[in-house]
């Protein structure tokens, strides 16, 4: 009080007094300052001494100001967005092409084949976990939280991806070439993925802002995959793999539009391919870079707090115990695999089946175009008749145009109709899980392949070949697409129990924000999630 009267000019106005009433007199309290930026205000109890304050008496309360809120702008989205392209263009170019690069360019065996696209898309899905269970663990830094994890992986994993399509000169170990960088590149690009798809809780503590830039991650990352498809797909296709001769010496020629002679030297197919690499690992390069120099990376404001996590085993098995969401995983297992069948034989299904080795390329950018342009149609479905409801008829609108496919084996416009509506499906199915049952597909698509005995870089293959390839583009994944859909209808949340939950989530949200993320909070939190 004596320090106070000696210097008045620190009081500070009538609002920024704290005042208590002692026996007698008045006192004024010390103006209350604010400690650091966003810092909540103090009370009398804490600046005054405690004789002044008389037992029984509670001092007035400070209202707290509201938070500032950080807006991001429109340059920090974009930039935020544009990490998720590598993650897309990269795996389109692996999902469509690796099958027919590793038979006919690479010639390895349909059985080290398959053995390398499955294990290494298992690999993916098992590494997905315990690289996130990493990072959890790991340490603040300079650079932040998950920022290391993204710039340090970039240049290893573009290393790894265009030595995956490099040609080795030793036959004899070509699968394990491909074995070891194939999974080499799906770790390090969960290295990048994975700590990039947390960075969305770490750019901005606002909700709204989050939101808005997830919606510019999922429309770059979608343009991502058209880019990818369209890079691999128009170099390579400038480059057709050259026939080889059937055991009986003569050239074996295809039907109808597969007539052409090759006069492409394979040399020149494998440097197709490195160059088609070299784009996309540029653009990797590219889109990390502007997502490093782009994004700042927010410290957790509540990390101090939280309780002690949980062991990555518990954790997995909580997970898995809880029912809805197995079930939810098992329907879009099935529904994915379905899928990743097409996606991984529609090359070989174009060019040994419909007769169309010079085309496959173009049918596979018509179909990613389509699924490109009706997403907003997607949208506003989900958004009026709820996700169930979307899911039901987008997937399940695939079957007719899998059999029509078919159906018009050698009939290239039809072919192109039904392309452009098969997109429509495709787009909503852009956010399945699609890592393990790719590999699945991959694995047993291609062995199928060789146990029907099918002829590398041949120009035509055997009937069977032929006939297994129908079945593993429309058939099966037909009965797939039913298996998940009725999966999908065990699923006990609707569209009315999500906006419910969602409700429940956002009243904890605030109520945590304003109460400075108390352990009641999160274990409330936690025991609802």
């Amino acid at each position: 009080a004596r320090r106070l009267r000696r210097d008045p000019g620190r009081s500070g106005g009538p609002r920024n007094r704290v005042v208590s009433r002692g026996p007698g007199r008045r006192r004024r309290g010390p103006r209350v300052m604010a400690k650091g930026e966003g810092a909540e205000s103090g009370s009398a109890a804490g600046l005054l001494p405690a004789g002044i304050i008389q037992a029984g008496e509670r001092p007035a309360q400070v209202k707290k100001e509201p938070k500032k809120k950080q807006q991001l702008s429109v340059c920090n989205k974009l930039c935020y967005a544009v990490g998720g392209a590598p993650y897309q263009v990269t795996g389109c170019a692996l999902g469509f092409f690796l099958q027919i690069y590793l038979l006919d360019v690479a010639q390895v065996d349909p059985f080290s084949a398959s053995i390398i696209l499955f294990v290494g898309r298992a690999w993916d899905a098992f590494t997905d976990p315990l690289v996130g269970f990493c990072i959890s663990k790991s340490s603040w830094t300079r650079l932040g939280h998950l920022m290391p994890w993204i710039i340090f992986s970039t240049p290893l994993a573009v290393i790894a991806y265009f030595l995956v399509w490099f040609v080795p000169d030793f036959p004899q170990g070509q699968f394990l070439w491909y074995l070891l960088f194939y999974c080499l590149f799906e770790t390090l690009v969960t290295c990048f993925h994975v700590p990039y798809s947390a960075l969305t809780m770490f750019i901005s503590t606002e909700q709204s802002e989050r939101d808005s830039a997830t919606a510019y991650r999922m429309t770059v990352e979608v343009l991502g995959s058209v880019l990818g498809t369209a890079i691999q797909g128009q170099i390579v296709g400038q480059a057709d793999t050259p026939c080889l001769q059937d055991p009986n010496g003569s050239a074996v020629a295809s039907e109808g539009a597969n007539r052409t002679h090759s006069t492409t030297s394979p040399r020149e197919t494998q440097n197709a391919y490195l160059l088609a690499a070299g784009v996309i690992a540029s653009i990797y390069v590219i889109c990390a870079v502007i997502l490093t120099l782009g994004v700042r990376e927010q410290r957790e404001p509540c990390e101090t707090q939280q309780a002690e996590p949980r062991s990555f085993f518990r954790g997995l098995r909580l997970v898995m115990s809880h029912g809805p969401y197995v079930k939810l995983i098992a329907g879009f297992l099935f529904t994915s695999l379905a899928f990743m069948l097409v996606e991984g034989n529609f090359a070989l299904f174009c060019t040994y089946t419909l007769g169309f080795r010079n085309e496959f390329q173009n049918l596979l950018l018509a179909i990613m175009l389509s699924a490109t342009f009706t997403i907003p149609l997607w949208q506003w479905f989900l958004t009026r008749f709820g996700k169930k409801t979307a899911v039901y008829i987008g997937i399940s609108s695939a079957v007719p145009f899998l059999i029509l496919m078919v159906l018009f084996e050698h009939n290239l416009i039809v072919t192109y109709v039904v392309a452009v509506a098969a997109g429509i499906s495709v787009a909503a199915a852009f956010l399945l899980p699609w890592q393990f049952a790719s590999g699945v597909s991959l694995g047993i698509s291609t062995l199928s392949l060789d146990f029907a005995g099918y002829q590398t870089r041949g120009c035509t293959q055997p009937r069977r070949v032929k006939f297994t390839l129908k079945m593993l583009v429309t058939i099966t994944p037909i009965v797939l697409i039913l298996i998940g859909l009725m999966l999908f209808k065990l699923y006990p949340i609707d569209e009315e129990k999500r906006r419910q939950n969602k409700k429940a989530l956002q009243a904890l949200r605030e109520e945590a924000s304003s109460s400075g993320c108390s352990d009641t909070d999160f274990t409330e939190l936690a025991s609802i999630l």
